[in-house]
């Protein structure tokens, strides 16, 4: 009779021991176990009415094995001893390191602090009550304005628990509970649509409804597609750009962060490799990577390999200071782990990802920053884009544009483009303003797609090459 495990038996047993032994008995000099149990619910709304409901259970567990700089990966959802040790064998022998005597581990479980309270558990929430938060951000929507013909409404959530343990002693559990509500919004008018779209989330259970009002939550989609639908198209040219807070923090995520990720840069595929301690960006910029802020949407108590994380200084005052780095590039670069390893769930192997990323708060005012800009473009929300980090060349979307003319914010504009260097663009931040918000987005990358906070103050660029219609 085949012996099947559950996700307690085997986090409370001792199989986690022997798959970490098997594994460095076969040859490899590292082995590391993840294993998964995961609840999650999306409901979809089109229109004011339910389209589906679905929910499900996910578990599985993922074995890697190091040796020096070659790593191998393997997952399953068998949960039998006999699968899950034929795997860790499997892993073994892959690495075709020298086999070695049996080693013996015997792991005590590591207490790590919960920064992320929940107090209202998502698998417990009842559905009508999901449902009515829906229906207020629908009402949100299709309340603000005639030129709205079209809203899609999703809501998000789960609760994931994790138990990571390796050779090297780490045995940690963390649960992740997440919930985010997406609210698309079409406007039409004249024969042209344009769509508005908001998605706030965190680490959160459904009290993340007590701050977070639905029904302003769709306005805000609709407002963007009504503004817009209105708007003439964003002129042509090089300019001054104003890049507002909140999601325009998007810019630095995808234009320098991933720049930044021990992914790109122990292969010498970043344009920061081995600039660090040396100037890249304008003495106005900070930036930091903080997978620790409590509830925030990127957060965690310790990342996908058990590292706890933290507050990670990556660009001060212009001066470059760190990367994002996982084990695998801590091994490659000769330098230590900063708690940034993630993955989407146990099917893919981790590696350095962003959690919570941004440019830290200056000292001027927004109000400031438009009125010192004669004329330029105002980029209140940036939409999807496309860069390559070994350059740093980007081709950003503006979902919500303006012209700024003498110091004020004036026309609506669409179709605007931001084309650029990332490295560049740091170097031209001349203003940086003190209100800062971060943004929920979720990033796709080798290890699958993960939740990201991204953020900012509002702040100025000196010069951007902004893609357009000229007359």
């Amino acid at each position: 009779m085949i012996e099947s495990l559950t996700y307690n038996s085997i986090v409370e047993g001792k199989i986690i021991e022997d798959v970490l032994s098997c594994v460095i008995e076969q040859g490899g000099d590292f082995a590391e176990v993840f294993i998964e149990d995961k609840i999650s619910s999306n409901i979809n709304m089109f229109n004011g009415k339910i389209e589906n409901v679905n929910s499900g259970v996910s578990c599985g567990i993922g074995i890697r094995g190091f040796l020096g700089n070659k790593s191998v990966y393997a997952y399953t959802n068998d949960f039998s001893t006999a699968s899950i040790m034929s795997v860790a064998k499997r892993v073994g022998i892959a690495l075709k390191g020298i086999k070695s005597e049996f080693t013996k581990y015997d792991l005590r479980i590591s207490e790590n602090k919960n920064m992320h309270p929940v107090m209202l558990i998502p698998s417990n929430y009842p559905k009508n009550d999901k449902i009515n938060i829906m229906k207020k951000a629908f009402d949100g929507v299709c309340e603000y304005s005639d030129t709205i013909k079209e809203s899609s409404i999703m809501l998000a959530d789960y609760v994931q628990n994790v138990t990571i343990a390796n050779s090297e002693n780490v045995f940690v559990n963390d649960r992740r509970t997440r919930v985010r509500l997406g609210i698309s919004a079409v406007a039409t008018l004249n024969g042209q649509k344009e769509t508005g779209f908001y998605g706030p989330g965190a680490s959160m259970g459904y009290e993340f409804f007590n701050i977070v009002d639905p029904y302003e939550a769709g306005k805000e989609a609709a407002r963007q597609a009504d503004r817009m639908i209105k708007a003439e198209y964003a002129p042509a040219g090089k300019m001054p750009v104003v890049i507002s807070n909140e999601f325009g923090g998007v810019i630095f995520h995808e234009a320098c962060g991933h720049a930044l990720e021990a992914t790109f840069v122990s292969k010498g595929a970043s344009v920061f490799c081995d600039k660090l301690g040396q100037k890249v960006a304008s003495e106005l910029v900070s930036a930091v990577d903080d997978g620790s802020i409590a509830n925030a949407w990127g957060s965690a108590n310790v990342d996908d390999e058990g590292t706890p994380t933290r507050k990670n200084q990556l660009i001060e005052n212009g001066i470059l200071k760190g990367y994002m780095i996982d084990r695998m590039g801590a091994r490659k670069m000769g330098t230590d782990y900063t708690g940034n390893s993630r993955r989407q769930d146990y099917t893919f192997a981790p590696t350095s990802r962003m959690t919570n990323t941004f440019i830290q708060p200056g000292k001027s005012l927004p109000e400031e920053i438009i009125s010192a800009t004669d004329k330029g473009l105002y980029a209140k929300r940036l939409g999807g884009g496309s860069v390559d980090p070994s350059t740093g060349e980007f081709n950003f979307s503006v979902r919500e544009g303006y012209l700024i003319e003498n110091g004020r914010i004036t026309t609506p504009v669409r179709g605007a483009t931001l084309i650029g260097k990332g490295i560049e663009i740091l170097q031209k931040i001349d203003m940086v303003g003190n209100d800062i918000l971060r943004g929920q987005g979720m990033c796709g990358s080798l290890s699958g797609s993960i939740p990201a906070d991204v953020g900012q103050p509002t702040l100025r660029v000196s010069e951007v090459v902004v893609g357009g219609r000229n007359k």
